[in-house]
């Protein structure tokens, strides 16, 4: 059992509360499904109608747009119960396209999607990534050209989460000059959307039940009044202010993983004999699970802290950017060494260890690869 972890203010009993429903919820009605869900490649966008019917899906908007008007850290808790089980991470995205609605909408906008994001009416992704730019995102190619009161979209976006099950897209587009100044977003409702198409389900490495795809976007159409924020060119600058915040999305499942990797590893190895005794006996093996459980106990600290600094408004990008940095690597090396625990059962895909550690690569990955969180911490430390 890990110790006992600092309560912060935060942590008090009505989200406890909360999280207790989440956590019933997602037992009986989502994990049951996940093997379903794994072998076909996506989770149905109807699956989330009653999970946003539960106030799960965004509890933190104002209830004059479908939320309770909580803090952002129930929707953390969300993240942290549905990472807990294995459920694939659609409903972040699905969060952060919400938030970029929610900042720079207008009024008009804001009711038109956002109490059907609340609802599950509407499932969101965010077309960011395309063929040839990544992170790199004032190298982007998709472009909205006007045309009267019309945006015309012309390109391709790859490696989008929620890609095909989506019925709303948040997409960087360029509007203007080559660089950061260019870049806007743009919202689309992709059904029966003339010029819109989805390209090939990517087959992946890990996370089966999450649809990531290839967009392709040809003459689509789409009307002025679709753009986010006032203004042409504020696209990068909107992406980066969310930046903190989408860390915070991926941190907290990190520590969640890293916890239940934990979990399972000391419960296999005080059932597991070999050679006249539980491999938990052998002094290796509890030399090893104490070390993750140090890790465990700290990176929950961490995200904790980092929590109560996110509802309290004083959460440092930087700070931000350590938690996904670090928890994402300590979250590859547990599983990793839970998994050799396991011996060869690890390795074995109908064990969660094994999905955990498949699933676990890519938190290095999105949202930020370890080699650009590390440089954007580095830029403030010689300012």
């Amino acid at each position: 059992m890990l110790p006992q972890l600092y309560r912060h203010r935060w942590m008090d009993d009505e989200i406890e509360a909360f999280r207790e429903q989440v956590r019933r919820y997602v037992v009986a009605e989502l994990a049951p499904q996940l093997d379903g869900w794994r072998r076909q490649g996506f989770v149905p966008r109807e699956v989330w109608r009653p999970f946003g019917e539960m106030g799960f899906l965004l509890p933190e908007l104002d209830e004059r747009y479908g939320g309770a008007g909580a803090t952002l850290a129930y929707q953390l808790v969300v993240q942290d119960e549905l990472a807990k089980a294995e459920v694939p991470a659609n409903t972040a995205v699905h969060n952060l396209a919400a938030h970029y609605i929610l900042d720079y909408g207008s009024d008009a906008q804001k009711q038109r999607w956002l109490p059907k994001l609340a609802s599950g009416e509407m499932l969101a992704g965010i077309a960011l990534t395309e063929p040839g730019c990544g992170s790199d995102l004032k190298a982007l190619r998709t472009r909205a050209r006007r045309d009267g009161e019309h945006y015309v979209i012309d390109g391709a976006k790859t490696f989008i989460t929620n890609g095909f099950s989506a019925n709303l897209l948040v997409v960087a587009v360029r509007t203007g000059e080559a660089g950061s100044r260019g870049v806007s977003l743009v919202v689309l409702e992709t059904e029966n959307l003339p010029g819109f198409r989805v390209g090939r389900r990517l087959e992946k490495l890990g996370q089966h039940a999450s649809d990531t795809a290839e967009l392709f976007f040809d003459g689509v159409r789409v009307s002025l009044d679709q753009l986010l924020g006032e203004v042409e060119g504020q696209g990068f600058a909107q992406l980066m202010s969310q930046l903190p915040y989408e860390r915070m999305l991926l941190c907290v499942p990190a520590a969640a993983v890293i916890e239940r990797a934990v979990e399972l590893t000391v419960d296999y190895t005080q059932q597991r004999k070999a050679f006249g005794q539980t491999v938990f006996d052998f002094q290796n093996t509890r030399f090893k699970l104490a070390e993750c459980a140090t890790l465990a106990h700290v990176a929950r600290s961490f995200v904790n802290d980092c929590v109560q600094r996110l509802v309290d408004g004083t959460l440092e990008p930087e700070a931000a950017y350590m938690a996904k940095l670090w928890c994402s690597e300590q979250q590859g090396k547990v599983v990793d060494e839970c998994l050799q625990l396991f011996g060869g059962y690890g390795y074995m895909a109908e064990y969660p260890i094994a999905r955990l550690y498949a699933d676990s690569r890519i938190q290095r990955i999105y949202g930020g690869t370890s080699e650009i969180m590390k440089d954007l911490i580095a830029r403030k430390l010689a300012p």
